[in-house]
């Protein structure tokens, strides 16, 4: 998770959404699999009703939501984490300042093992997030750099032991690592920031290494590269080549599994779900596996607490959007799993880091299902059954 802009629907394309939500156009070739209106209605009340993650897993994919510790610590969040989604992200839990947090060597694994063990429990798969990224690094760590306490090669030194301890602890527990997050620059043309904190103290073979380094913890888990705005979110595309550049190089010179695209969503910018697909699509030419890993879509809302928006339009534009990602995502075979960045508004990065908005989320402050969950389950059934046959009438004489 990154906190810089993200991007979304426009209002011109908003009114479009109750219709687009319900489409989903690979859906035709399962359409045979149904011959009879009677098993059609059948079908009909069964998926209206099924968990998001019974109908993603008919055709392969995970659908998965970012978790903090207390997220199932009540019955209520617990319940739609378990039967809704079935694979989780540690929001924060594993990230390097959470779990080694003040003192080097001193090491807090609570919230990261709350989450292993809840997944197992639920026959979920857990994405580890982060190894190695310039935010969230121990304080003592950065103030350490920054007197110069460290060499270049003592500070890879430690990110090793870093990575070697955190993926060792959780050998064959985690599906997908974020292994490297957000390297790349916001810029056209794009490439690795030279002012990134890693890049700058650590030097630029750092990527790879941490690539190599996590391959050798944990031979078994996929390694994913993970960034915001590569994947049509960005209008030139740029960030897509730099992502592409990157990988390559990695793929010769290390171990990568996949990419991760964030998909964080605003919708006060324009987006283009055509070219996330196709992105997606270039990805699993590479032979790359591909994961939406951190889906929201934010708007401006009348307060941080009760979250309305402001628009109308925007309540709209909120499913569609989540929609033309899935059915993105569910048109590439290479993507595994797609994963909301949090299950409720009421948990939400959005109002604390971006001034104004909100409502980003499925659920709404109270915990409540928005249309969004209805789209979902939409689309998931029909990549999953197809659409049921038409009821039968009768013929006209010509």
């Amino acid at each position: 998770m990154d906190m810089r802009r993200r991007s979304v629907l426009t209002a011109g394309a908003a009114g479009a959404a109750g219709a687009a939500a319900a489409v989903f156009a690979g859906g035709g070739k399962a359409m045979a699999a149904t011959q009879a209106s009677g098993a059609a209605s059948s079908q009909d009340a069964s998926w209206a009703n099924a968990s998001l993650r019974s109908l993603a897993g008919k055709v392969g994919l995970r659908i998965g939501t970012a978790l903090y510790p207390e997220d199932i610590s009540t019955a209520a969040n617990a319940a739609i984490a378990s039967g809704q989604f079935d694979v989780y992200t540690p929001a924060n839990a594993m990230k390097w300042d959470n779990v080694e947090p003040t003192t080097q060597g001193t090491y807090d694994w609570s919230g990261a093992d709350t989450l292993v063990s809840f997944a197992k429990a639920h026959g979920a798969l857990v994405r580890g997030h982060t190894l190695c990224w310039h935010n969230q690094v121990p304080g003592w760590l950065t103030t350490d750099v920054a007197n110069g306490k460290y060499t270049q090669t003592q500070l890879l030194d430690l990110l090793q032991k870093h990575i070697f301890t955190e993926v060792g602890r959780y050998k064959g527990k985690i599906w997908q690592w974020d292994v490297a997050n957000e390297f790349l620059t916001d810029a056209n043309p794009s490439g690795v920031d030279p002012n990134n904190w890693w890049i700058v103290n650590a030097g630029p073979e750092v990527i790879t290494k941490a690539f190599q380094w996590a391959h050798q913890a944990d031979p078994g888990a996929l390694l994913f590269y993970n960034d915001y705005n590569n994947g049509g979110e960005d209008g030139s595309n740029a960030k897509f080549n730099a992502t592409v550049a990157l990988a390559e190089s990695l793929q010769k010179n290390a171990h990568i599994d996949g990419i991760g695209v964030q998909g964080h969503l605003d919708t006060q910018y324009g987006w283009n779900p055509v070219q996330l697909r196709k992105d997606l699509e270039a990805y699993g030419a590479m032979g790359l596996k591909t994961a939406v890993t951190e889906a929201d879509v934010r708007t401006f809302v009348n307060n941080a607490t009760d979250q309305v928006p402001t628009d109308s339009l925007s309540q709209f534009a909120q499913p569609y959007e989540y929609s033309e990602q899935l059915k993105a995502a569910l048109s590439v075979p290479s993507c595994i799993s797609y994963t909301v960045w949090g299950m409720s508004d009421s948990n939400s990065w959005v109002p604390g880091t971006f001034h104004g908005e909100g409502y980003a989320c499925p659920y709404d402050v109270n915990l409540q299902p928005k249309p969004v969950i209805d789209a979902f389950r939409s689309n998931l059934a029909l990549a999953s059954i197809g659409a049921p046959q038409r009821v039968k009438t009768s013929k006209a004489t010509p």
